[in-house]
């Protein structure tokens, strides 16, 4: 079984907190970085405390919920190293796995009922990531995130 990260904000704490009963149920072990109250949070927040937890092999993925997933994502996707993913259905979770090697998966509250989300969990946790051509392509965004976090900056990709 693996050990999981969640976060959520204020919109996705209900479903987040559906999904750490069936992670428990399935018997995965759970790290629950919160919200637990319903009061207005922001979403950067928990997505650094999951993403930073997946990135330093604390935990062996991250679950992340907000209203649709998208700045969950943009906010884990800033950690190097993560490599999140907002999916919506069974097998764009399973794509994300295969071909990305998706470490953290975003879901949007206001956009997936909790059948859907379990659903799409199931998928995401059952898949592993296929490597072959597909390494190679996970390594370019290693190779991305190393070159600016070297202070390289931005290249414009035509060479110009």
């Amino acid at each position: 079984m693996l050990t999981i990260a969640l976060g959520a904000d204020h919109a996705g704490r209900e479903l987040k907190d559906v999904l750490k009963m069936w992670l428990f149920e399935q018997g995965h072990h759970v790290v629950d970085h919160g919200t637990h109250a319903a009061e207005s949070v922001d979403y950067p927040d928990l997505a650094l405390l999951v993403a930073e937890d997946v990135a330093a092999a604390k935990v062996d993925r991250g679950v992340l919920v907000c209203g649709t997933g998208t700045g969950m994502a943009i906010a884990a996707n800033k950690v190097p190293g993560v490599r999140a993913a907002v999916c919506t259905d069974p097998a764009l979770a399973r794509l994300s796995r295969e071909h990305n090697d998706a470490n953290v998966l975003a879901l949007g509250a206001r956009v997936i009922d909790a059948a859907g989300a379990r659903a799409v969990l199931g998928a995401w946790l059952e898949t592993a990531f296929e490597g072959g051509r597909h390494e190679r392509r996970v390594a370019k965004l290693a190779a991305i995130e190393a070159r600016h976090a070297a202070g390289a900056g931005a290249r414009d990709p035509r060479g110009a």
